[in-house]
Order: C-alpha cells, then sequence, then structure tokens
C-alpha cells in the first residue's frame, strides 16, 4: 500500500534514484538561476544578444539602480502595507471562528463551517469584476488598504479551516477543567487554547505571507499606480517605455523574493511543528 523506503529497493533502482534527483533539482532551480544570472548582467550584454552565456562582467550596481531609478523601495513598502495587516486580520478572525467552530455546538455549526470552506472552492477570477465595482462603490479602488480588507475576507475561509481542524484536535478535557474552575470562555481562549496553537499559528503565518506576497492577480485589479501596487504589479514596470531592461527586472525579481525566503527560514522550526503536529499519535 505504502512505497518502501528507497534503502530497501533494488541496487540499480537505488542509483537511478541518485542520478534523477540531482537531475530533477537542477531542471528545478534553472529558471531561478537564470535570472540570478540575468540580475548581475551588464546592459550591454543584453544589448548584444548575450541572455543565456556567461556574463561578461559582474554587475551589481543592477541592484542599486532597481532602488535609485525606478520606485522599487515604493512598491515593497506597498507589499509590506498589503501582506502584514492581512496576516493578522486573518489569523485573528480564523483563531476566533475556529475556536467557535471547534469548541461549540449550536444548530447549523456545520453549515456555518461550510460556508467558510465554500468560498475556497470559488474561482477568483470570476470574481474579479463584482470585487472591482465593490471597491469603486467604497471608494477603495486603488488603495492598500482595500486590497488588504479583500485579501483578509478570502483567507479567512482557509484560515479558518486549517485552525478549526487544529483546535479539534486539541485535549479538550482541558477546557472542560478550565469551566469547572470557573474560568471564562474568553480566558479559556486566551490563556489555553491559544498558547497550545502557537505552532499552528506559525505555520500559518508563514503560508498566509507567501500568498498574499506573491499574489499578482489581486495586485494588478485593483490597483493601478505606484503609490499602491505591490512589489509583485510594480515588477513589469521596471522595463523603460522603449528598452526591455531585463537586467533590472531579474535584480528586482531577486529582491521581491527575499522577504517569503526570510520568513520561511525565520519560521522553519515553527512552521514544520505546525505542518506536522499530530501526524503521528
Amino acid at each position: 500500500m505504502f512505497p518502501r523506503p528507497i534503502t530497501q529497493m533494488s541496487v540499480p533502482a537505488q542509483t537511478l534514484y541518485k542520478i534523477a534527483v540531482p537531475v530533477a533539482l537542477l531542471l528545478w532551480l534553472l529558471p531561478l538561476l537564470g535570472v540570478a544570472m540575468t540580475s548581475v548582467r551588464p546592459a550591454s550584454d543584453l544589448a548584444q544578444g548575450n541572455y543565456f552565456g556567461l556574463p561578461s562582467a559582474l554587475a551589481f550596481e543592477n541592484y542599486a539602480q532597481v532602488f535609485q531609478n525606478t520606485p522599487m523601495l515604493q512598491y515593497m513598502l506597498n507589499s509590506f502595507y498589503v501582506t502584514i495587516p492581512t496576516v493578522i486580520g486573518a489569523l485573528a478572525l480564523s483563531c476566533m471562528t475556529g475556536f467557535a467552530l471547534a469548541v461549540y455546538r449550536f444548530p447549523s455549526n456545520l453549515i456555518v463551517f461550510f460556508m467558510f470552506v465554500a468560498g475556497n472552492f470559488v474561482p477568483f477570477q470570476i470574481l474579479m469584476v463584482p470585487v472591482r465595482d465593490l471597491t469603486l462603490n467604497l471608494g477603495m479602488y486603488n488603495t492598500w488598504y482595500g486590497l488588504a480588507l479583500f485579501h483578509i475576507a478570502f483567507q479567512t475561509g482557509f484560515c479558518t479551516l486549517f485552525m478549526r481542524n487544529f483546535i479539534k484536535a486539541l485535549p479538550f478535557e482541558l477546557i472542560e477543567a478550565a469551566r469547572v474552575e470557573g474560568v471564562s470562555e474568553w480566558r479559556i481562549f486566551w490563556f489555553i487554547v491559544i498558547p497550545l496553537m502557537r505552532p499552528a499559528i506559525a505555520a500559518l503565518s508563514v503560508l498566509v505571507f507567501t500568498f498574499i506576497w506573491n499574489d499578482f492577480f489581486w495586485a494588478t485589479v485593483l490597483t493601478t499606480s505606484a503609490a499602491t501596487q505591490p512589489v509583485t504589479a510594480g515588477l513589469s514596470s521596471l522595463n523603460g517605455q522603449w528598452i526591455a531592461q531585463w537586467h533590472l527586472v531579474s535584480a528586482g525579481s531577486i529582491l521581491a523574493a527575499l522577504p517569503p525566503v526570510l520568513m520561511f527560514f525565520l519560521m522553519q522550526r515553527h512552521f514544520i511543528a505546525g505542518l506536522t503536529l499530530g501526524a503521528v499519535k
């Protein structure tokens, strides 16, 4: 039923595995390596058609030019303005809704839970026109907080699913013992449940941060100017009006990828613990 460990397979299979893994890793990293190489390639190389060969020199000044000649810093700040409130808002709402749906038994509990989950099955492309019209009517179109509020609403369903299932796996006897001692429901949530949810909160914060930071579709639909566009939508403007400055686009792409990578490595221990908690009884 389950695949055997590679160490228990035949010698030819182990040899093929040892060859296939580095090849697959190289193919997976090849686009990233190409972007990294282009980010330090001089503009003269691109003008001469040297797109895939070794650069004639290492032009690390491309990274400085990204900030000097383009609004890259504003784009990255806009991404933080959108991503950080979204992570905080989605996690705060999902912790409360997950607690209510996991702990309290009330009529239509499952219906409410399914309503949260059902939003994740709606193709987000069909929401483009209604959401755009809604932000226009509310005066939040082309604003970072309008984009953040939309992401909070859209991500809360997935986060509620995650948190509700996590709280369901916690020992309910802890909550019952606290109730017997006369502890209020709010204090049970804050002092008993929340500390136990730290691994899940850490794992979900990394996932939501990565989702929102890398969002391109809604960034282009709901924002239009350099003052409000996140970095994913702003990268396309790094090209000149008449000349394609791929060395600046590549440098900007590397810079844009750094915050999620740093977020993952900073939260790696908690992230892995949150994803694997409960996997082994």
